[in-house]
């Protein structure tokens, strides 16, 4: 599989996530390229603030390959992470993030991401970089299905 082919499984994930109730994120974990873990962003339903997409997946991940080491692996995000998210696979020592949608400042002033921060430049600040590679193929179809999300929710 290719960078698109994992990047749209992450794209289903934010479908699933909508589809039980949670906001439009999803996201995947891969090593050696097969799929180690996958994750939706149900923190309101769980009560759990920190529960992103992200970060469930590369919980998933390391409780899956029994490591807190994912130096090697990759997460395709459909959103661009948020700096919690972001850190949490520095943390993990993620390699290499793909996302499909970058933030808008529309989603900053509805507070779907903590603010402008960019992780680019905190990325480049950090000691270890993680590669990241953004793929527009899927920004118009997260922004649709944040937006039917948004419609659906009010």
């Amino acid at each position: 599989m290719k960078d698109l082919d994992f990047l749209k499984s992450a794209v289903g994930q934010a479908k699933k996530s909508v589809e039980k109730g949670g906001f439009p994120a999803g996201a995947i974990v891969v090593k050696d390229g097969e799929i180690v873990s996958k994750g939706i962003s149900i923190g309101f339903l769980l009560h759990d603030p920190t529960s992103h997409a992200e970060t469930a997946s590369i919980r998933e991940a390391c409780k899956n390959l029994r490591t807190t080491n994912l130096n090697g692996v990759a997460l395709y995000a459909s959103l661009q992470p948020c700096l919690m998210c972001f850190s949490v696979a520095n943390w993990a020592g993620v390699s290499r993030i793909v996302y499909g949608c970058n933030k808008t400042e529309e989603m900053v002033k509805k507070n779907y991401y903590e603010g402008r921060t960019d992780i680019e430049e905190v990325n480049e600040q950090n000691n270890r970089k993680i590669e990241l590679l953004y793929i527009p193929d899927f920004e118009k179809e997260m922004l649709d299905l944040i937006n039917k999300w948004e419609i659906s929710n009010k």
